[in-house]
C-alpha cells in the first residue's frame, strides 16, 4: 500500500532538520584561517605484530589487511581532505612510513592503528622515544577492552618506563581548540553499529588518555574503546546513512587532536 504523500513529506522534513542539525553541530569554534601556515601529512606507521613474531614484514596477509593497515587508504583520503577543507593547514599526500624510516623526522603526527597488535623491535624503540620528545605526536586508535589496552601498555611502557598514562578529559583545550566537544566520543566501528551498540570486547567506556612530556604536552594520544578510523573510513557510505551521526564525531576528534598537536 502506498503511503499518502504527506506522511513522505514529512519523513522527508524530518531527515532534511536532523541532517541540518548534524552540519551545525560542526561548526568550528575558531575559524580555519587561524592556521594558515601549518603543514600536516597522515602518516600512518607500518609495524610488526605479534602475528609476524615481531617482523610484520614477513606476514603473509595481503598489504592492506595486516593490522597497522586497518581502515587504509579510505580514513587517511578522507580525514586528509577533510582537513584541507575546513582549515587553511597544507596537507599532504597520506604517506605509510615505518619507524626506522628516515624521513620519519619530516612529519610531526604519526598514527598507529590497533597497536594492542604492535610489536616494536630493540631498534625502533629509541626511534619513537626520540621522535616524541623532540616533539612529535603518536595517536593511537581503534583498540578495545582491558586484554588489548594490557598488550597496548605493554609496549608504551619500553618507550617510556617512567612516564605514567594519564586521562585527558574535558576542559582540557584539545576539546576546545577547533570544535567544541563537551565530552570525548565513544565511535563504533561498522560492525558494532549494525550490531546496534557502541562499544566491543568489554570497552564500554571511552576515553582519551596520553603520556606527557615535561612540559605538560601529551606526545602520544591514546584513543581507547572507540573506533575513529572507521569513523573517518566509513563517511563516504551512503548505504549507511544512520552512521552520519559517528562519522560527525570522529571527524571533530581528530581534526581537534590533529589540530592540538600541530599547535603546542
Amino acid at each position: 500500500m502506498r503511503q499518502p504523500r504527506w506522511v513522505t513529506s514529512i519523513a522527508l522534513l524530518v531527515a532534511v532538520v536532523w541532517l541540518a542539525a548534524e552540519v551545525s553541530a560542526q561548526i568550528p569554534v575558531i575559524g580555519g584561517d587561524k592556521f594558515q601556515g601549518l603543514t600536516w601529512t597522515f602518516v600512518r606507521i607500518k609495524y610488526g605484530s605479534y602475528e609476524g613474531e615481531g617482523n610484520g614484514r614477513n606476514s603473509q596477509l595481503a598489504y592492506w589487511d595486516e593490522p597497522w593497515a586497518i581502515d587504509a587508504p579510505a580514513a587517511e583520503q578522507n580525514l586528509s581532505r577533510r582537513i584541507k577543507s575546513v582549515t587553511a593547514i597544507e596537507v599532504g599526500e597520506p604517506l605509510v612510513l615505518t619507524l626506522d624510516d628516515e624521513r620519519l623526522w619530516q612529519y610531526p603526527w604519526i598514527y598507529i592503528v590497533e597497536p594492542s597488535n604492535l610489536v616494536l623491535t630493540e631498534k625502533e624503540v629509541p626511534i619513537l622515544r626520540e621522535f616524541l620528545l623532540r616533539g612529535g605526536t603518536l595517536t593511537l586508535d581503534d583498540f578495545h577492552g582491558p586484554y588489548e589496552w594490557d598488550l597496548t601498555v605493554r609496549q608504551l611502557q619500553r618507550v617510556f618506563p617512567e612516564r605514567q598514562i594519564v586521562e585527558i578529559a574535558p576542559p582540557h583545550p584539545i576539546y576546545s581548540c577547533f570544535y567544541r566537544l563537551d565530552k570525548y566520543p565513544q565511535i563504533p566501528g561498522l560492525g558494532s553499529f549494525l550490531s546496534g551498540r557502541t562499544w566491543e570486547k568489554g570497552g564500554f567506556v571511552a576515553r582519551l588518555r596520553g603520556i606527557l612530556d615535561d612540559a605538560g604536552r601529551p606526545m602520544v594520544l591514546i584513543n581507547w574503546n572507540t573506533d575513529m578510523g572507521d569513523g573517518v573510513e566509513w563517511s563516504n557510505a551512503q548505504e549507511y546513512q544512520g552512521y552520519i551521526k559517528w562519522t560527525a564525531q570522529a571527524y571533530q576528534m581528530l581534526i581537534n587532536e590533529v589540530i592540538y598537536s600541530l599547535t603546542h
